[in-house]
């Protein structure tokens, strides 16, 4: 293969992650136009096609499969000696990829997972989709289901369940509700009030934060993790959504998990997931009567 580029290479496997432009251009911050450009640059310069490309997204070929085991293998490789270099002259740094909740969780309570006389620092990366932890995209990250990854550990958190919620301080109607836009309902829940409540849905934002507070504001009902519900004074919780209770998992990198500011923030945040499993459950507090 002639030498190219490395950024074709990194917007290859941008899109190769994302399964089609528009969120690969969203991790580097260009343009969807940009990135078709560079992935047709990259695939007229080698003579191969790499992805299959459909209104559903793009899929990877045989050949965009066999190019893409490669750079991950070389990524993987360029992260260890950062990850070398990082720790002969700086800090080194905790990266934890997890949803809004999830995460706002942890913010909230960062006395119980870094102190200030820790020898690391924390990064955080909130995002709705997957957390990534195999080709070590991230150190530490939590996922709905145990992973099948076979270079991937993972500790069990309690679970997650949803609830129905609404203003505390507020008559809100029980036919009007808020709602995630459907574009970027990418989740179960987000996708609930779509598939359940369709014609009632009065307002739709872009952000799980919006939604709680349009919910709080007294807009209208909507799904909200417990984790989120029970945690918001300006808010109540009028029932639980039937059968949403899924499965939390501490995802970490088989290699990795043994380094001593990884195992120490996993053990931290383990314990206090734990510490509040009555809060994740919905068990802390009733249900209103309407």
């Amino acid at each position: 293969m002639k030498e190219l580029p490395w950024d074709l290479y990194q917007h290859f496997l941008a899109v190769a992650r994302h399964g089609g432009l528009s969120g690969a251009a969203g991790e580097l911050g260009v343009s969807s136009a940009t990135m078709g450009r560079k992935i047709l640059e990259l695939e007229q310069r080698t003579g191969e096609t790499f992805f299959h490309r459909a209104q559903t997204g793009y899929r990877l070929t045989a050949a965009g499969k066999i190019l893409h085991a490669t750079l991950q293998e070389m990524e993987s490789a360029v992260r260890k000696v950062c990850i070398l270099h990082a720790e002969t002259t700086a800090l080194a740094r905790v990266r934890i990829m997890a949803g809004t909740w999830n995460t706002a969780f942890m913010t909230d309570n960062i006395g119980a997972i870094c102190t200030e006389n820790d020898p690391f620092l924390i990064d955080f990366n909130t995002t709705e989709e997957r957390a990534r932890v195999a080709h070590r995209e991230s150190d530490i990250g939590i996922r709905a289901f145990k992973p099948d990854e076979p270079n991937l550990a993972a500790r069990k958190l309690p679970d997650a369940a949803y609830g129905i919620y609404r203003s505390r301080n507020a008559r809100v109607p029980d036919n009007r509700w808020i709602a995630i836009s459907e574009e970027n309902a990418i989740s179960t829940y987000l996708r609930w009030p779509h598939e359940n409540r369709k014609r009632e849905i009065a307002f739709t934002v872009n952000r799980a934060a919006s939604l709680r507070d349009l919910i709080v504001s007294g807009a209208g009902l909507g799904v909200l993790p417990c984790i989120c519900g029970e945690r918001e004074p300006g808010l109540e919780r009028v029932g639980f959504v039937e059968g949403f209770v899924h499965e939390q998992w501490l995802v970490m990198h088989q290699d990795d998990r043994h380094r001593p500011e990884i195992r120490t923030v996993i053990n931290r945040i383990v314990r206090l997931f734990k510490s509040h499993a009555d809060i994740m459950t919905g068990r802390s507090g009733s249900a209103s009567a309407k």
